[in-house]
């Protein structure tokens, strides 16, 4: 977000503001047209890759909100920086054409300060989505909610007094439980409970890969779970 995005707008800004105090009428665009008609062509071949693979992910989230519950930032970065590339060669290819029909070398820096806006809105929009995945993100609420029914539908669990997750990856999550076993429970048979409830949540859940369960003392709220 910052080294390719905040940079890179920063620069069109400080681009754009030069342009509007030193105008200069663009003499000959055939240059211009030609370099941004290659990268068009080279950043929209980019974007459709990128497009596919994210389609695979979205599944029947809206765009913005696959963007949200995504914990790929390799792909979604991607997928923005691309669409930014296209929306900043789409504003440059009209800066040009119109700063050159209309002999107005200001809207040339006009283009550069509106890029730079595009740019600096998607550096946010990344920082945004990104911190979570770098302090610690937890799974999706309904993960949590089907991990806590899993193991309050075994028969020797009564208590789930905590339930903690984290995404150690885009496809690998870290759980911790403690739970409340029926006390007449000899140690095998925790061991057993343990297993089973282990194999059910990976069978539903397979991104939970590293599971650490605690037996623990029951709460005065009685049977309930948290998260």
């Amino acid at each position: 977000a910052i080294l390719i995005f905040a940079v890179g707008g920063g620069m069109s800004f400080y681009e754009g503001i030069i342009h509007l105090q030193h105008p200069a009428p663009l003499e000959n665009p055939f240059w211009n047209y030609l370099v941004l008609g290659f990268a068009a062509v080279f950043e929209s071949v980019s974007w459709t890759v990128a497009w596919r693979e994210f389609r695979l992910t979205r599944g029947d989230r809206g765009i913005l909100g696959a963007l949200h519950h995504s914990k790929d930032p390799s792909l979604f970065t991607v997928v923005l920086e691309d669409t930014a590339a296209l929306l900043g060669l789409v504003v440059a290819f009209g800066g040009v054409l119109l700063s050159h029909l209309l002999e107005n070398p200001y809207l040339d820096g006009a283009a550069s300060i509106v890029i730079g806006l595009i740019l600096a809105t998607v550096a946010a929009f990344l920082a945004y989505e990104s911190r979570g995945l770098l302090v610690g993100e937890s799974a999706e609420p309904a993960v949590v909610a089907g991990i806590s029914e899993l193991a309050l539908a075994d028969d020797d669990v009564l208590q789930v007094t905590r339930l903690l997750t984290m995404h150690m990856g885009p496809r690998e999550v870290l759980l911790n439980l403690k739970l409340v076993f029926r006390p007449q429970l000899s140690a095998d048979d925790v061991g057993r409970a343990v297993d089973r409830l282990e194999a059910r949540i990976r069978a539903q859940y397979p991104e939970v890969r590293r599971i650490y369960v605690e037996a623990g003392p029951s709460r005065p709220t009685g049977k309930g779970g948290s998260a």
